[in-house]
């Protein structure tokens, strides 16, 4: 079964940028899908992204519109999350989690994705 390995958090100022890579142990064309999560202490895991690999076609959160954008390098195996105007809000732990299809077709529910990375911090300072 493809693992997902998430990098590229850090801890950065109010204001830049970050991508995220979420790199697949086998094809990306594995998986049916893939999508990203954050979750902050004491909340529950957020939506805001998700890509279906054959179709390239990208979908997010209302909440992630404008700022967030997932796309896919086939050729590295790799999902990325590109985040624009970091804000202190956005500090979680990032997942990326992947589909195989069927009952495992991703979208807004964690209960979509048969697999998760470990995550990756991100922290944003004022």
């Amino acid at each position: 079964q493809v693992q997902l390995v998430e990098s590229g958090g850090g801890s950065v100022q109010a204001g830049g940028s970050l991508r995220l890579s979420c790199a697949a142990s086998g094809s990306l064309y594995d998986l049916y899908c893939a999508g990203w999560f954050r979750q902050a202490p004491g909340q529950e895991r957020q939506y805001l992204a998700y890509i279906d690999i054959a179709g390239d076609r990208s979908y997010y959160a209302d909440s992630a519109r404008g700022r967030f954008t997932v796309s896919q390098d086939r050729s590295k195996n790799t999902v990325y999350l590109d985040i624009d105007s970091l804000k202190p809000d956005d500090t979680a732990q990032y997942f990326c989690g992947g589909g195989k299809g069927g009952a495992y077709y991703c979208g807004t529910d964690p209960q979509r994705y048969d697999r998760w990375g470990q995550g990756t911090q991100v922290t944003v300072s004022a």
